[in-house]
């Protein structure tokens, strides 16, 4: 398994609604995720900078630039494009984080 770690920006004042809709994820989009091997995957927020960094692991993170041709993730970009930071064609911007340290 690989480990993947990225950076994105919440919008101040939606991390209530962020969470909220995490908490309530869509069964295709887990599916999905799923799907592309994804697994153990957590998102943290820097509530001083509203900077939201992602964690994940699969075996080959070059399907990540797949799921942008799903429809159920192009759906979920456009659902989460009010609450942070987003490309014109509402994909998030993402800042991908090189791993200097991991203890197993």
């Amino acid at each position: 398994m690989k480990r993947v770690g990225f950076k994105m920006h919440l919008h101040p004042g939606k991390e209530e609604e962020y969470k909220r809709r995490h908490d309530a994820i869509w069964p295709e989009l887990k599916q999905l995720l799923a799907e592309a091997g994804i697994v153990d995957y957590s998102i943290f927020l820097d509530k001083e900078t509203n900077t939201l960094v992602g964690i994940l692991k699969m075996e080959d993170p070059m399907l990540l630039d797949r799921l942008a041709e799903h429809p159920v993730m192009q759906k979920w970009w456009s659902y989460m494009k009010d609450i942070m930071d987003t490309h014109p064609d509402h994909s998030p911007i993402t800042t991908p984080l090189k791993e200097v340290f991991y203890l197993p």
